[in-house]
């Protein structure tokens, strides 16, 4: 025969407290486990984000000095005044402004963001599961009816 494990003696009510216990240790360390590891993304997304906003405010410094750079640009092209360059750099902003606010107004105005192939599958769903709901029902009453007149 094979010699009886050490724990033989413990009652049924001393197990399952052990397993509880030990569940509810598990449990905290798989809690514990996950804090960390979110907390450990989390810094890693706030130094991405920082990074990510020096490099928007470098490419924006960068952008007003190529406008700058258009304008004389424009001066030399025209032979003109520095002004006529500041001007057609303006110009051309505003057409880009009006050409970016008709998109938007055009996106925007496609209305809420609703799940309607969602909404519209769940009602299908549903609308099934109630016809085999109402089948299953008739499908009872019948047996039930032909039990009953079974019956001597």
């Amino acid at each position: 025969m094979s010699p009886t494990p050490p724990n033989s003696d413990k009652s049924v009510g001393e197990i399952v407290s052990e397993v509880s216990e030990k569940a509810s240790l598990l449990v905290r360390e798989e809690i514990a486990l996950a804090k960390a590891e979110v907390t450990g993304k989390v810094k890693t997304l706030g130094k991405g984000a920082a990074v990510g906003a020096a490099a928007g405010v470098f490419l924006f410094f960068a952008f007003i000095f190529f406008l700058h750079a258009l304008a004389y640009f424009f001066q030399d092209l025209f032979d003109s005044s520095v002004w006529f360059g500041y001007l057609l750099v303006v110009v051309l902003l505003v057409v880009a402004a009006v050409i970016a606010g008709l998109l938007a107004k055009k996106w925007l105005s496609s209305g809420p963001p609703t799940p309607d192939m969602a909404i519209e599958e769940a009602k299908a769903t549903r609308d099934q599961l109630e016809h085999q709901t109402v089948e299953r029902d008739q499908i009872e009453r019948s047996l039930e009816r032909d039990k009953e007149d079974s019956k001597p």
